[in-house]
């Protein structure tokens, strides 16, 4: 059964976040347009507040709570994108936040929760720690759930930053967007889907985690189990929710590589001089390496985040692809 997630619904999440997130712009390069060719705009969620599009989601959770539900706070695991928002969230109605976090999270995002409010609680780097952690936490403080990904609530806010690129670029023929628990992906196919029906709307994940792949053309979720990628922010596997909503409404799912997600990281920093996370660069390699048919075609990027270890760049001498 498809999950019950409307553009009306997303409409809505977009007005009600709409005071505490930024509208982030769209770019453009010639330079990259040329090496992938094709016409390509780039909704930089890099420029959201926490540095990620994981505001849109967070804010709209945690503002959909009723008085009763957020009154002992919330709770949440995450790499750092999800749990800096929670927090930020949290903060912006005045109530606690708990954020469960792997021991290999990169140390800029464990230091971005704690920067706005939350309160970290480390454990072993499996989906099964992350979750049995968060509920503990959740029993012993009667903080309220907030899944990172598989949340209706979370993937409408998600589904805004489609809302934004297609006001200003409402002529695409094609959306890539990267995918992990299947969050934003889901949330901008339904809004895209909805606003531009013949759009083809593309998922983009690391080849070394490649569950939603898999498990879209399997047509059954295969988990990922505890996958060994640069882009850390795309190692959770997809939801039940999440992944309902990609069968109905996402066209297919590509992978890039490990190199190859590091040499688009560093091709974006260079020619468009901003900073993007591997994860967000994910798209961007599938692109340059031609996975998603795109050639001539106008096609929306979702620049996910921004949010890297400065002392960890991947191509630092010494420094090679490998999991943070």
């Amino acid at each position: 059964m498809i999950p019950n997630l409307t553009l009306r619904d997303i409409r809505e999440a977009h007005e009600r976040i709409r005071p505490f997130i930024r509208r982030t712009p769209v770019m453009t390069s010639s330079s990259l347009d040329e090496l992938a060719g094709a016409r390509l705009y780039f909704k930089c969620e890099n420029f959201q507040r926490t540095g990620a599009f994981k505001a849109r989601g967070a804010h709209n959770a945690v503002f959909s709570l009723t008085g009763e539900e957020a009154a002992r706070g919330v709770v949440t695991h995450s790499s750092g994108n999800h749990g800096a928002a929670v927090a930020l969230a949290a903060r912006s109605r005045g109530i606690p936040a708990f954020v469960v976090m792997p021991t290999t999270a990169a140390e800029v995002k464990k230091s971005a929760v704690a920067r706005y409010g939350g309160r970290v609680t480390l454990c072993e780097p499996t989906q099964e720690s992350r979750e049995s952690t968060a509920r503990r936490i959740a029993a012993e403080t009667g903080a309220h759930f907030v899944h990172p990904y598989n949340d209706l609530s979370v993937i409408a806010g998600q589904g805004t930053s489609a809302l934004e690129l297609l006001e200003e670029a409402p002529e695409l023929d094609v959306i890539v967007c990267p995918v992990g628990g299947g969050g934003q992906l889901s949330g901008v196919a339904v809004a895209a889907k909805a606003l531009r029906p013949g759009i083809r709307v593309v998922g983009a994940e690391p080849a070394a985690a490649d569950d939603a792949q898999r498990s879209l053309r399997a047509g059954r979720l295969i988990s990922g189990g505890n996958p060994q990628t640069i882009a850390d922010g795309l190692r959770s596997s997809l939801g039940e929710l999440s992944f309902a909503l990609i069968q109905a409404h996402v066209d297919d799912i590509v992978t890039a590589g490990e190199d190859a997600i590091v040499r688009a990281m560093r091709l974006v920093w260079e020619i468009m001089k901003i900073v993007i996370e591997p994860s967000a660069a994910v798209p961007v390699a599938a692109l340059l390496d031609r996975a998603p048919p795109a050639a001539g075609r106008r096609v929306g990027v979702i620049l996910s985040g921004g949010n890297v270890d400065m002392d960890r760049l991947p191509w630092l001498a010494g420094q090679p692809p490998a999991p943070g």
